[in-house]
């Protein structure tokens, strides 16, 4: 069990969060305190951060343990819809409305989330299609558009309304190298006033973009920290060589001739600078 404090004032907070589906645990007595900032979830396929992502967004809810969202309770239906107006959420696989255009569907989920205002809502829904690079897509039909004009699509319409709390599940998918570097931008702003949590895969995108990471890992959080600190964790622990090391708890080729290892190190071993990489593979091992 892991508590976690961004900066001051927890926006998001988590005790003894746990999800089970029959014999497997997906979620496992998560405690989480997350203040404003932007904060990147790590792991491995099936460690349970979608299922934590999907808790997190009042799209489930969790066997046992408590959750605060925004300092409201989303067991409590008013609360509970009140939580959703001031969130953002994007799904791991977003369904979008192919006969929508950008714009109608972004005016959609500001309806679902009960914004009366249309002229509100078309505005909102035009700054957050602008501010991703959609402006002049905004009229199409949404079945023409690339997958990662559709990704942007969804990421607009979890922006709506300047939330408080974005829930990201891999945010990046599908966007280029300017693309990418847009919504680091965008996410950016938006932490600011608020907390950003985002599930990825992409070391690279944590270290350009989060203050803090979390290793999530079996449905636990195994590690938390700064993403400088989980480079550190491997400080010390990492060689190359040009040939397979069995003592080595991790090694990979990295280029002709070449191979990275991650363990105690031999004697004589060329030690080597670790990296975010090294840490997060180092803190997955060590948790199982």
């Amino acid at each position: 069990m892991t508590t976690t404090d961004t900066v001051t004032g927890a926006l998001l907070a988590t005790t003894g969060l746990t999800k089970r589906y029959g014999p497997l645990t997906a979620v496992d007595h998560v405690d989480l305190s997350l203040g404003r900032g932007i904060v990147g979830l790590l792991g491995p396929n099936g460690a349970g951060k979608t299922t934590l992502l999907r808790i997190l967004a009042t799209v489930l809810s969790p066997d046992a343990g408590d959750v605060r969202l925004l300092g409201l309770d989303p067991t409590e239906p008013k609360e509970r819809l009140e939580i959703r107006r001031r969130i953002g959420f994007l799904p791991q696989s977003p369904r979008l409305y192919g006969g929508f255009t950008p714009l109608e569907m972004v005016d959609y989920v500001a309806i679902l989330k009960e914004h009366t205002d249309k002229t509100w809502r078309r505005n909102e829904a035009r700054a957050a299609l602008e501010a991703l690079g959609l402006g002049d897509r905004m009229h199409q039909r949404i079945r023409t558009l690339s997958g990662g004009m559709q990704q942007r699509v969804a990421l607009a319409a979890a922006l709506i309304g300047t939330p408080q709390l974005l829930v990201l599940d891999e945010p990046a998918t599908g966007l280029d190298p300017e693309q990418r570097i847009a919504l680091r931008s965008v996410l950016a702003g938006c932490a600011d006033e608020g907390t950003v949590l985002l599930s990825t895969h992409n070391t690279a995108e944590v270290s350009a973009l989060c203050q803090h990471v979390l290793v999530m890992d079996q449905g636990r959080i195994c590690w938390s920290g700064a993403p400088e600190d989980l480079a550190a964790a491997a400080q010390g622990q990492v060689w190359e060589s040009p040939h397979d090391e069995p003592t080595a708890v991790r090694s990979w080729l990295t280029g002709p001739g070449n191979r990275r290892h991650l363990g105690t190190p031999p004697e004589g071993a060329r030690v080597v600078t670790s990296t975010l990489d090294d840490g997060y593979l180092l803190v997955t091992r060590l948790a199982r």
